[in-house]
């Protein structure tokens, strides 16, 4: 018996959409992240890109528990200039770029490499409910 091990172009990517409306960021990104790397299918194989294609929906609408992680939790762009380094909480984070919080969550989840940047290119995120993948067929799934 020999193990099977899949190859770049032989596992047909599926498109899903998640409503993330009153849910908990860190319980969806790592089921986000669990589809995007493919580990849900029974033909993973951890150096082929194996994943489906995520929608999210209702980023802004999202959930954090605790009642201080607003407030510290810290997030960090730097723009390659010299003293260039913004800082902001999750709490602005939130009021200004929703989507910027899923994708950071999920990110952090996936392999530091090459091919972890192929998984998170196919996730899409959107603040409100409406997204323009209609053509793709996507199916609901359920965290």
């Amino acid at each position: 018996m020999k193990t099977y091990m899949a190859k770049k172009g032989e596992v047909e990517a599926k498109w899903h959409v998640v409503d993330v409306a009153d849910k908990v960021v860190g319980r969806v990104a790592t089921r986000i992240a669990t589809v995007l790397m493919g580990k849900h299918r029974p033909e993973y194989t951890p150096h082929v890109d194996t994943g489906d294609f995520v929608i999210v929906v209702n980023a802004a609408k999202v959930k954090v528990t605790g009642a201080s992680k607003p407030a510290t939790r810290i997030y960090q762009h730097f723009s390659g200039y010299p003293s260039g380094r913004r800082v902001h909480t999750l709490a602005e984070m939130l009021e200004k770029h929703p989507d910027r919080v899923i994708r950071e969550a999920v990110r952090r989840m996936l392999p530091k490499s090459k091919l972890g940047k192929a998984m998170l290119s196919k996730l899409k995120v959107y603040v409100g409910p409406d997204h323009p993948h209609q053509a793709q067929r996507p199916q609901t799934l359920d965290i």
